[in-house]
């Protein structure tokens, strides 16, 4: 087998196959945990307490198991993990192209993976590039002047890194609420372009909110089990920090203590920023959620009968003075820097296997693509809440290892009808240009590259 990607996606399928004697190579583009060490500001902290990095056969055994690992901390964890099985990693190869092999006389089948390196061949080959690939940034970026510095969340690293005055930031996805009180705290004059992310308490009735939910069986509840799975896939994560030992980030306390709020980001032109009249909509859209999880947690506490400290509801703190639509002036507002927290999306472009939807996502069941030997892992939502997280990619990677065995299993059983057919000159899987592709050909399957853009995956 092949595994492209070796983040904790592709180390954790690394040591699952390992365990399961499958000889396999792993290939990264970078170094092992490179997206933590290169992509995450100065003072990230998972927004998870450290219990929950249950990597397979190496759970976090640290003294703060409802604490919050720093970026080097979490780096380090990673790099530990690697050390602790040696997995075959090629670092610094990147794969350029995947195809579909011949099956046939003489042809073995499988996979052929062009890399910076050579070409590999390979019967399985999963996918651990995980969702964070091609940062997005909105074409109306081109209309700011040339005097603003703008960069993409996964860019930033402080605040001192960037010019004096005010900063605006795009977006209230985890990334963009934890750096604009990262700007904040540091005492930069910050403005927020709100979206529709929710929010979440970091405690409630005694307890970290991560802690109920996983008691109740949020986190293992399987796609399947929604009536509306591509939706679910696509939200926005819930905003909320580890940070100081965990807090609430709130948008209105913020507002309260001098931070600007605004609507969502609907238009630049020349010196003027044009925002939409939905500041109020978002916000209380946020405590909406955020109360429907603490109204889930009481039932489960009235349920179960739990002794547990009662607690007040949130009280908003701050409301907006409009409704409609507002305008700034660059200048007058001071505003030199702008940061897009405005997602990721992903490039497979280099795929040339039909296994994607209309909108770029790879098709596939609990990992499993339409394509036979094919198989992803590490996504958001793969299987369950949990699957793109520390938490239950280890078992996302168990159950694709089973998967990988029962193939291998069954080739071998076969072998010798294989070997037949081969003789006979039948052929098993399609050739190159037998393959079906879900829209036009091989070489129109995606626009030109100055035409092109990724596909969206993550908020």
């Amino acid at each position: 087998a092949l595994v492209i990607g070796g983040g904790q996606a592709g180390l954790s399928m690394s040591y699952c196959l390992g365990q399961r004697g499958i000889g396999h190579l792993v290939l990264e583009s970078r170094t092992v945990a490179h997206e933590w060490r290169d992509r995450r500001w100065d003072s990230f902290c998972l927004v998870t307490p450290n219990w929950q990095c249950l990597l397979p056969g190496y759970p976090y055994a640290g003294a703060d198991p409802h604490g919050f690992m720093l970026r080097d901390e979490i780096v380090s964890y990673l790099e530990g993990y690697a050390r602790s099985f040696g997995p075959p990693v090629a670092e610094h190869t990147t794969a350029t192209r995947l195809t579909q092999r011949r099956s046939g006389p003489g042809h073995g089948g499988g996979f052929e993976i062009r890399t910076t390196r050579g070409t590999l061949t390979a019967d399985q080959v999963v996918l651990a590039t995980g969702p964070y690939q091609v940062p997005i940034i909105p074409r109306l970026a081109q209309r700011l002047p040339d005097d603003v510095r703008q960069i993409h969340s996964s860019a930033y690293r402080s605040p001192a890194e960037l010019p004096p005055g005010a900063v605006l930031v795009v977006g209230t996805g985890q990334s963009g609420g934890q750096i604009a009180e990262d700007l904040h705290l540091a005492g930069r004059t910050v403005h927020l372009a709100t979206g529709s992310a929710p929010r979440v308490a970091r405690f409630y009735r005694g307890r970290d909110v991560v802690d109920w939910l996983a008691d109740m069986g949020y986190y293992a509840r399987g796609i399947e089990e929604f009536s509306d799975a591509d939706a679910v896939r696509f939200r926005a994560n819930h905003y909320v920090t580890g940070r100081d030992g965990g807090r609430d980030i709130d948008l209105r306390a913020f507002a309260r203590d001098g931070m600007r709020l605004h609507g969502r980001l609907a238009a630049i032109g020349g010196q003027q920023l044009r925002f939409a009249g939905d500041l109020r909509q978002n916000l209380d859209q946020a405590d909406a959620v955020s109360e429907s999880i603490k109204d889930s947690i009481d039932a489960c506490i009235d349920a179960r009968r739990i002794v547990a400290p009662r607690e007040d509801r949130y009280t908003p703190v701050w409301e907006p003075s409009g409704d409609g639509p507002s305008e700034i002036d660059l200048r007058d507002a001071g505003i030199t820097t702008v940061i897009w927290a405005t997602g990721f999306g992903r490039d497979c472009r280099w795929i040339e296997v039909p296994v994607f939807d209309g909108r770029g996502y790879p098709t596939h069941r609990r990992g499993m693509t339409s394509c036979d030997g094919l198989f992803v892992l590490g996504l958001p939502w793969q299987h369950t809440w949990g699957s793109g997280r520390l938490s239950g990619v280890a078992d996302d990677a168990a159950y694709l290892a089973d998967r990988i065995a029962d193939r291998i299993a069954d080739r071998i059983a076969a072998g010798p009808q294989r070997q037949t057919a081969h003789r006979n000159g039948t052929q098993h899987g399609p050739a190159p240009a037998e393959v079906h592709w879900l829209a036009g050909t091989p070489g129109s399957t995606w626009p030109r590259d100055e035409e092109w853009a990724a596909p969206r995956t993550v908020a």
